[in-house]
Formats: C-alpha cells, structure tokens, sequence
C-alpha cells in the first residue's frame, strides 16, 4: 500500500465505533510478547468474522479514537539481536504473512500499522497458544471453545461446499441455474425429467439434499443465471477495465461479469481480446498476426485467476488492460512461489479447478502456464511478470518490446522462463534456443551469452555439465532442476 491509501486505511477504521475482534489500537510499544499474542488474537478475529485482515495500529488512542501519533519503529526495533518482525514470524504457527508499515499520517504524526491476515485453515497461535479478543481483553481461545469451533467449522468445510441457497424445490434450481449449459459442455444429453438433471448436479456437488434442496457455491459461481441471486458469491463476479494510457487515470470502459463462470466465460475472453490493442508489424514472426497478445495465453491466465483466487479472501478476479500491458489479477497469494509456476501446481479450490478442465475451459494439471510462457516467446512478447502483495496475485503481458528496450531484469526473467519451458519440454535451454526465442543473429551470439551470464550470477539457472570447457555447446537448466 502507498501512502494515501494508507492513510486512507487509518481514517476507516478510526470510524468503527470501538476496537473489535480484528482491530486494536495502541499508542505506544509494552512488549514483545504482548504484539504476538495480539497477532495471534486478530488473525482468529478477523477469520471468525470473515473479515480479511485484522489491523493492530500503533498511534491511535484506544477508547476515543483519536489520531495522536506513536514513537514505536516496529521495524527496526530488535529483541535482543533479532529483528522484531522475525522474532514474531518464528513463533507463530501458522506462520501468516503479517506486514509492518511505518509512515507519517502528518508532520507531527507518525504511524506504526501490522497489518495480519485473517485465519482460514486453523486458530494461529503464539508460542504454542492461540489467542483471541473479547472485547477490549486478548485472551486465550481455549476459554472460549464457541469461538475456536466457528474457525475449525471453517476449516473443515471448502468454501465450494458451504451453502449459497437452500429450500429450494427442484424448479427453483432449475430456475436459478443454467443446467443447459452444464449438460451442453460436458457433451451429455439433456435429461428426459427434472430428477435426471439434479442427480447430476448433486454427483457433482453443485446441488445438495436438505429439507429440500441447497445450491451450493460451487454450483452458484459456475451456473448462475444472475450472480446477484447469489449474497454469497455475488462479489466474485470477474472485473474487466479498460484505461486510456499506461496508468488508472482515465478509464475508457468496465464491465462487471453478471453471469456464473461457466456462463460467462467464453464470452469473457472473446470481450477481453476485443479490448486488446491491435498488432504493429513487430517482428518477423509476427508481420501477417493481427493480435498483439496470443489468445491461448490469455485464456489460460483468465481460467488459472478463476480457479486459483482465494475464494475465502474478499475481493474478485479483475482485469485491466492497458496501452503497453494487460494485468490479470486474483484474490489470496499463491500457494506455491511464483518461480515454479511453470512446473508444479496446487490449487486450492481442486473441485472448481476439476469442473472447469472438464467443461473445456482451461488445460490439465500443470500444462496452462507452459502454453502461456511458449505463446508469449513465439510473439516475442516480453517475458511475464508475477506480483504478489497484500494477499493479492498479479500476472502481466506486456506490448512487443525490441531486446534493446528490455531492461536487464526483463532479460534475465525471460532467460529463466525460456530455460523453464525446455525443461518442461524435455529439453535444455541453449545459447543458439535462447537467440532464437530474441530473434538475435547468430553472429551476435555474445549478447545470447551476456544474458546467460547475468542469468547466472542471478543463481536463477545452472550449468547442465559445469565440467565442460566449451562454451559454444553449454546447455543449462532452471535452478531446481
């Protein structure tokens, strides 16, 4: 966060009538110990309350609210040789991916922010306890079982699964979702009666027997007619915006998905690529193309931002395109580091992720980011981009750049990626396979050889054979390899 939205952040939450489960205030440092044990307290909060993040805020006084300012440096303050913020992380489990922001609100004020993501899969204790608030009162979770049962209740229980809406009759389903569009893209035929078409749906856990009948999540979010049907899964409708320039200044367009992801998405991705900016003559593989991004890549960024958002984090997937770049963006960060996109995959929403690769909307395990790495080298796009920050994952394709215009970090990452995509292609990343994804002559090998050095130093990638003596014949591998 910069410093306005911070500021921003502050001004909200000084307008909750008083602290709660998942916001503290302080105005100055007690203890080590007593910030841990508050962390713990604010992350099983915020979880129970299905917040986001819970807030500790240094500067604020408790009781009135009122902005005074702290003289607390969280992040360079040490407990013995330690940093702070290292010796918390070490001694919560799990270990949550807490941030520290120090910023001044005005020049008299300054302020000390944690900013704590809230619980999903279990209570997070602080040496061996877990911890909650009551109150204005951090105590320990175990005096109040109610409480600890609603965070394993969430546990237990995938979002997918939790219900959306229930007592309903089987007309209402039929009424509320598109079960044409289930059968349609599974190729099955339509059944002959209302109970051929449920018994389906609940093979599928899209629907449920209760009294009645429930939708769950699941079959919301996938088979919705209208998403607003659904408070549960309303606001995870996909965003796509469309600005004038390189930055949010003006928006030409938005649009807000109204219909279920099944429904929608094809639809989504034909919308998306006719907002994209058409192709210049960029290069030489490219003269005759029309489209300055491939379209198989975009598709499979949009399928992976549906299928692998943290469904528990509020937020949507969104999109944004730009004059130089496209941003396809989702909530929760990833579960594995970006590094080995390319070559692992865990998901967390593996019966989402299962319906979507049998309706055809993306490819099977571990085969999506291979296709998007290999389409941008043969458009000779820049080599993408993962960001991850504030519980948020980033993927960006930018517009045709000249090698020239690339900056060495640029370099470097499209150097590991093509040295990625030959390993997962059962081959290894060569001084002439790295020219031919540059387009660079064969006489201006050196600068094939200045890039697979840099590459190097980064440790990003490694020798194959590093007891050969030639050079001319080298071949390397990603780091992990």
């Amino acid at each position: 966060m910069n410093e306005l939205q911070l500021k921003d952040l502050i001004n909200e939450l000084v307008k909750q009538p008083k602290e709660s489960e998942w916001v503290e205030f302080k105005l100055n440092f007690h203890s080590e110990k007593e910030i841990g044990e508050k962390i713990s307290a604010l992350a099983n909060g915020a979880g129970i309350h299905n917040q986001e993040y819970g807030y500790l805020v240094f500067g604020i006084e408790d009781g009135t609210q009122i902005i005074k300012g702290t003289s607390f440096r969280p992040k360079s303050y040490k407990k013995g040789n330690e940093e702070l913020e290292h010796w918390i992380a070490q001694r919560l489990n799990p270990r949550i991916d807490f941030r520290i922001y120090e910023f001044a609100y005005d020049s008299k004020r300054n302020i000390a922010l944690f900013v704590i993501p809230a619980t999903h899969n279990k209570p997070v204790d602080f040496i061996h306890t877990p911890y909650i608030r009551v109150g204005s009162i951090t105590r320990k979770l175990a005096d109040f079982p109610e409480k600890e049962r609603k965070i394993w209740r969430k546990a237990d229980k995938p979002y997918e699964l939790e219900i959306a809406k229930d007592n309903l009759s089987i007309s209402d389903v039929i009424g509320l979702l598109s079960t044409e569009t289930y059968f349609d893209l599974m190729k099955w035929p339509y059944p002959s009666n209302q109970s051929g078409v449920i018994e389906k749906f609940i093979d599928d856990n899209l629907v449920v027997k209760t009294r009645g009948y429930a939708i769950t999540n699941l079959g919301a979010i996938l088979f919705a007619k209208n998403l607003r049907d659904f408070d549960s899964v309303y606001r995870k409708s996909v965003r796509v915006i469309v600005y004038k320039g390189k930055n949010k200044v003006e928006t030409i367009r938005e649009q807000i998905g109204g219909k279920g992801y099944a429904l929608g998405f094809f639809g989504l991705v034909d919308w998306i690529n006719s907002q994209l900016p058409a192709n210049e003559e960029i290069g030489k593989v490219l003269r005759t193309e029309s489209v300055i991004y491939p379209e198989i890549a975009i598709r499979e960024l949009v399928a992976n931002a549906l299928i692998h958002q943290d469904l528990f984090v509020k937020g949507f997937p969104m999109v944004e395109i730009y004059s130089d770049r496209i941003e396809i963006s989702n909530p929760g960060n990833p579960l594995i580091t970006p590094d080995r996109f390319i070559d692992s995959y865990i998901s967390r929403n593996e019966r989402l992720a299962d319906i979507m690769r049998r309706l055809g909307f993306c490819e099977e395990k571990g085969s999506g980011m291979d296709k998007v790495i290999f389409y941008n080298e043969i458009y000779q796009l820049p080599p993408i981009n993962v960001i991850t920050d504030e519980n948020r994952t980033k993927i960006i394709m930018y517009n045709y750049k000249k090698l020239n215009d690339l900056d060495k970090k640029e370099k470097i990452r499209a150097c590991y990626q093509h040295a990625c995509l030959k390993w997962v292609s059962n081959e290894k990343m060569t001084n002439q396979s790295l020219r031919e994804r540059f387009q660079i002559e064969s006489h201006n090998y050196s600068i094939a050889s200045r890039i697979i050095r840099d590459t190097l130093e980064e440790k990003l990638i490694k020798e194959d054979d590093p007891e050969s003596k030639s050079r001319k014949y080298a071949s390397y591998l990603p780091y992990w390899a």
